[in-house]
């Protein structure tokens, strides 16, 4: 059962012939339906389900016209903020045959037996509400969106454009109040028809539904925060009701080449699918490199910049000037993959390995730049590398959990702008203590995991398994205080490496220690010639590779490495002259 309150979207048009979008959000704020009429009977029958109890009605069209030229007061007060943002509104007057009788968007309202007083507080009412100057409020944007057919806009500048507001508006799962449209069967087929457009109708078809939930959206944002919307105009001469404009946003600065950024985005757009596919093979081979090197991590995510992403990036000024002249190729982080890390000891390890076994385009330590400038703030290792076979490069973030703590905070308190101007000095101040504070608390952990690498593994309390493999904890222990050098390996890492020294019938420690004892494994390591310190457990790895050879490579559980074990083999007796 959908709940009994609904925030209504009408992107109403002007004959009774042309489709009109129609939205309906339900009061936790989930999309429960986008899709279009066309006559008054059409449209009045899908408002049905949603406005019998109560609910507030958006309609993108004007109720209340009484001027018999030029614009009505509300459009000249809204054109006077948002004209610059090219996001206007057209002018109504009775001079017009749309308007000349009763607006029909106020028909449709008092059909429906909703209030139209923009100052009311009745349950079931209606206001007139313009999805563009709404668009450029609620997502900070320099312009309106280009996704309305034109001449000279072509098919894959108003998909991208579309594909962009329809980013944003999934952006609103995180904004408050909150918009859900992920789950929206509706939603779902929409984004599917705007990915596949071959035609501009094909387009127009999703825009309006598009629309509607926009203006659905501004409905419930009227309604949950009243303080942060304006009304242009008034009840008696007509009204709009729209976000509030910051008071800190600038339009965007004209092009140095008309349509240049434009056509970047829609360039951009048309690439996604296959940045999609570059994006799934850099994850598997990171993921695959730091697994096999046996270096301990907490996760590795990647993703694929979005339209909307890319499209504010490209546009992005700084001083009134564009930051990016070309960014096709200038944004280097289309495809992002992140690292995060337990120490501050492991993000060096990994950017050491990424360095060596990809091609390192670029390599920023932005911790040491911020420290550089005597401050404490973010820090993270910020790398660009390539790989055979990807045209894309890809931009690899490295940082510990601590510091991912802090980045992600950060940048949702400031991107989402509710800080109060008069409170940003002391919040500068409250993130850079915290900052400090998060440095000390990484050396911390840091000095922990060097206590712990000398413990003896007799000063560890014995634990009683039925599993025949030798424990986790005692094994990690063992291998730290045998290689006091190497990283710590994954949790995960351990059980797997205790399995294989089963299959080759060691089941203790010290069993180890005869096979570690019997060679020099400080050699067996130079072999390998790493740039990065390996993990215990590869440590270990390399000389069960090097003692036992081709027994060791036809263990079962080495049977999906079978080739990569074959090429350390080789790497090993070239260097120690045999196995």
């Amino acid at each position: 059962m959908y709940s009994s309150r609904f925030y209504v979207g009408l992107d109403l048009a002007w004959g009774q012939r042309k489709p009109t979008g129609v939205a309906a959000v339900d009061d936790g704020g989930r999309l429960v339906y986008a899709g279009a009429a066309t006559d008054d009977k059409s449209i009045r029958a899908a408002l049905a389900p949603y406005t019998q109890g109560d609910c507030l009605l958006a309609i993108d069209a004007p109720l209340i016209v009484t001027n018999a030229t030029g614009q009505r007061p509300a459009e000249q007060q809204l054109n006077a903020d948002f004209g610059r943002f090219q996001a206007g509104a057209h002018p109504s007057n009775t001079g017009k045959p749309e308007f000349a009788d009763f607006p029909r968007g106020a028909r449709i309202a008092r059909d429906l037996g909703l209030d139209i007083d923009p100052q009311s507080t009745a349950p079931r009412r209606a206001i007139e509400v313009y999805p563009h100057p709404a668009t450029v409020a609620l997502f900070r944007l320099g312009r309106t969106l280009k996704y309305k057919a034109k001449p000279g806009r072509g098919l894959a500048q108003l998909r991208a454009e579309l594909l962009r507001l329809m980013e944003h508006i999934e952006s609103l799962a995180q904004a408050d109040p909150a918009l859900r449209v992920a789950d929206s069967e509706h939603w779902t087929q929409l984004r599917s028809l705007a990915e596949k457009a071959e035609r501009k109708s094909e387009l127009r078809r999703v825009e309006d539904p598009v629309d509607a939930v926009m203006c659905a959206y501004v409905a419930m944002h009227a309604a949950r925060r009243p303080d942060e919307v304006t009304v242009y105009g008034d009840g008696q001469t007509g009204y709009i009701v729209t976000p509030t404009l910051p008071s800190d946003l600038d339009p965007a600065p004209p092009e140095p080449t008309p349509g240049a950024i434009l056509d970047a985005i829609a360039t951009y757009a048309e690439r996604v699918p296959a940045l999609t596919q570059s994006t799934g093979h850099y994850l598997k081979a990171v993921t695959g490199l730091l697994d096999d090197a046996g270096i301990n991590y907490l996760s590795v995510t990647a993703r694929t910049k979005t339209v909307a992403s890319f499209a504010a990036k490209a546009d992005r000024t700084v001083d009134g000037r564009r930051l990016y002249t070309d960014p096709l190729s200038e944004i280097t982080d289309q495809v992002g993959v992140r690292v995060i890390t337990y120490l501050r000891d492991d993000v060096a390890a990994v950017a050491n390995l990424l360095g060596e076994e990809m091609r390192l385009l670029d390599d920023r330590d932005m911790g040491v730049e911020t420290a550089s400038e005597g401050r404490w703030g973010y820090t993270s290792r910020h790398l660009l590398v390539a790989v055979e076979g990807e045209q894309q490069p890809a931009s690899v973030q490295v940082r510990t959990i601590l510091q991912h703590a802090w980045a992600e905070f950060e940048h949702d308190v400031r991107y989402k702008g509710s800080v109060p101007e008069e409170d940003a000095p002391d919040l500068d101040r409250r993130f850079t203590l915290a900052a400090g504070l998060l440095e000390l608390a990484d050396r911390e952990f840091s000095a922990i995991r060097e206590r712990l690498r000398s413990t003896v593994p007799s000063e560890r309390a014995p634990q009683t398994s039925s599993d025949p493999r030798i424990p986790t904890p005692v094994l990690a222990t063992y291998l730290g205080n045998r290689f006091p050098d190497a990283g710590w390996s994954r949790t995960e890492h351990y059980a797997w490496i205790a399995g294989l020294l089963l299959e080759l019938g060691i089941d203790s420690v010290d069993g180890v220690e005869v096979i570690l004892s019997g060679i020099d494994t400080t050699a067996v390591n130079a072999a390998m010639d790493y740039r990065y310190p390996a993990g215990a457990v590869r440590r270990l790895d390399d000389v069960l590779l090097a003692v036992f050879g081709n027994r060791y490579l036809q263990l079962a559980g080495n049977d999906d490495r079978i080739e990569l074990l074959a090429s350390r083999f080789q790497r090993l007796n070239e260097s120690l002259g045999g196995a």
